[in-house]
């Protein structure tokens, strides 16, 4: 379904780059959204709440999800496909959040890794989910945050438990298999060198051996610009041609859309494979305060944007988190 990839620079640049890979139109639109939103968990009485103490820039699919993001800190989160996800059952007690909620949850409320893996292996809450609109089978995910300092941390539950990876080296994450066995599998291709050979198919596997060969290579700079162009470069070579699919194998599908996010200069990058152009979202001309209204960029109707978008989001009612259907 989705890779994503860490480049750590020079004078702290760093940049978290994703790409998002789906066998439909997932109807994806950016939102600003201000500190000062109040949320829910969606999932009735007992839904954990909370008020975001930070804006954010994201990618929502069908305006219900965050699936991609940056908050005013630089903390970046992204969530992936992960067909071996088993989440834990609800006990009666703990409060509930939904998994389309999961990205903004933790936006909204951590400005750096650290932060969110000290409340997070806590389980503040349980994790429900459900079938994506149109889509059989429930969504199995699991969840990969960094910041500013280029620290990473991996979030996935296995067998019903929460397995957290914290590490600045874990600059790669792709789909299955669980993360553990991913690190094993890019070892066995490190003995082997990619200037030797390299795996080539579409496989998440492949996938993430290719974007950490490539991602370790690439040159260290100080300039955003041409760190952004090297990057991009990585994960396009990780995408999945459009018009490509394998039913039964979810996590192979045409890569719809790409992002970078500059942790350091606050800039979030997009990339449609339906339209010529990448374009942005500078936050230094974004409004984050309390009192700023929520606004939205339309991607449906494949608009073509180039450059700084920030002055073309219209105002609107800040997105709604789906519940899991019951």
């Amino acid at each position: 379904m989705c890779t994503r990839i860490l480049y750590h620079g020079l004078d702290e640049l760093i940049l978290t780059a994703r790409s998002m890979d789906w066998s439909s139109d997932l109807h994806t639109n950016l939102w600003l959204l201000p500190r000062g939103i109040k949320r829910t968990g969606e999932e009735g009485s007992q839904s954990i709440k909370w008020t975001s103490k930070y804006g954010s820039v994201i990618s929502a699919v069908y305006d219900m999800a965050a699936t991609d993001g940056m908050n005013e800190k630089g903390l970046v989160a992204n969530l992936l496909w992960l067909s071996e996800s088993r989440y834990p059952d609800w006990d009666g007690k703990k409060l509930k959040l939904t998994m389309a909620g999961w990205v903004q949850y933790v936006l909204d409320n951590f400005a750096t890794v650290n932060e969110a893996v000290i409340e997070l292996q806590k389980e503040p809450f349980v994790l429900t989910t459900g079938a994506m609109p149109g889509e059989g089978p429930k969504a199995t995910l699991h969840l990969s945050i960094s910041d500013t300092t280029g620290d990473n941390a991996i979030f996935e539950y296995i067998n019903g438990e929460l397995v957290i990876h914290h590490s600045p080296k874990y600059t790669v994450m792709t789909n299955s298999p669980i993360f553990e066995k991913q690190l094993a599998l890019n070892e066995y291709w490190d003995s082997i060198g990619g200037l030797t050979m390299l795996p080539g198919t579409n496989r998440a596997a492949d996938r993430f051996v290719r974007a950490s060969f490539y991602s370790n290579i690439l040159p260290k700079t100080k300039e955003a610009a041409p760190a952004v162009a090297a990057l991009l470069s990585v994960i396009r070579n990780c995408s999945v041609p459009l018009g490509i699919t394998t039913p039964e194998q979810p996590n192979i599908a045409s890569t719809l859309w790409r992002t970078i996010s500059d942790q350091k200069n606050l800039i979030y990058y997009f990339e449609s494979s339906q339209t010529p152009n990448t374009f942005w979202v500078d936050f230094k001309k974004v409004d984050f305060s309390v009192d700023a209204p929520a606004k939205k960029l339309n991607l449906t109707n494949n608009e073509v944007y180039a450059g700084n978008t920030t002055e073309l989001f219209v105002q609107n009612e800040p997105y709604k988190i789906k519940g899991s259907p019951k």
